[in-house]
């Protein structure tokens, strides 16, 4: 199932995503802008389509490895990448703001290209055997009285590993500028996302550890490849259900409320924002 098929089946029930879950958490007005009112951006961050064909580009390579056992070229995942990005962008009907590093799509690419190669050569699957790529999951939410609810968790994980114990480990690949801090990837709310929909859907059991990792590609003039792993436990899914269902309550009572950060540079609707 592709990720285009996986989306769609996810919305003919009642859910909520990961995506929305943070959209609101990080600025309740921008959910509303984006899930309540629909509304269109008014303009699309490079990072964005940057990001999904970055996505597009490993995903090929752990595909490729998946289906046949054979490792793509490095030149085959970065000619899917350009590709990728070059028809997302000549879609895009509203204009793409660059950064400074990228002023264009071909700085875009050659960048990309640069972090794709940064990937090829640091990665290693010693040990490890490729589960499952871009694996579409749902649940079911429960609430505090551990009654089922009609809402549905949604997400799409990128990579799914088993290692030699048969342990699953659940992979989101990102791109970066800054290091990820140790603090910053345990309490990730993305990993603990993956973590719950894992458990629900019995690749671990019910009460056991969950373990994830996130593949870093940092965004410098020499490209770096991280790798930093975690630990869900059965508490931090509880935890996850709770906080789940307050933004669904949130969303119920029609609580908006716009929230200033560094996030607001790349709003997709900043002049919606000012006149709210």
């Amino acid at each position: 199932m592709s990720r285009k098929e996986a989306i769609a089946e996810f919305q003919s029930e009642l859910h909520i995503s990961y995506s929305q879950i943070f959209t609101y958490l990080t600025c309740s007005l921008k959910y509303k802008f984006q899930y309540v009112e629909l509304r269109s951006p008014e303009h699309v961050p490079i990072a964005l389509p940057f990001g999904s064909s970055i996505h597009s580009g490993i995903e090929r390579f752990y595909r490729g490895l998946k289906d046949n056992g054979v490792i793509a070229p490095l030149e085959t995942i970065q000619k899917v990448f350009e590709n990728h990005l070059d028809a997302d962008l000549k879609q895009r009907k509203i204009p793409v703001l660059y950064k400074k590093e990228t002023p264009d799509q071909k700085a875009v690419i050659q960048m990309g290209k640069s972090l794709l190669k940064t990937f090829y050569e640091g990665i290693d699957l010693t040990g490890f055997e490729v589960e499952a790529v871009e694996l579409p999951l749902t649940a079911r939410l429960f609430d505090e009285n551990g009654q089922p609810m009609d809402m549905l968790v949604t997400g799409i994980i990128d990579l799914l590993l088993k290692d030699a114990k048969g342990y699953v480990i659940a992979v989101d690949n990102k791109t970066a500028k800054q290091p990820y801090a140790q603090e910053t990837v345990d309490q990730d709310l993305q990993l603990t996302s993956y973590a719950y929909l894992l458990a629900a859907n019995k690749y671990v059991f019910p009460t056991a550890d969950v373990y994830c990792r996130f593949d870093v590609m940092r965004k410098l003039k020499e490209p770096k490849f991280e790798q930093h792993y975690t630990i869900r436990t059965a508490a931090h899914r509880r935890k996850f259900a709770k906080l789940a269902n307050a933004v669904l309550a949130g969303i119920d009572a029609r609580i908006f409320i716009p929230c200033k950060s560094w996030m607001c540079a790349d709003c997709q609707y900043t002049s919606a924002c000012q006149d709210w």
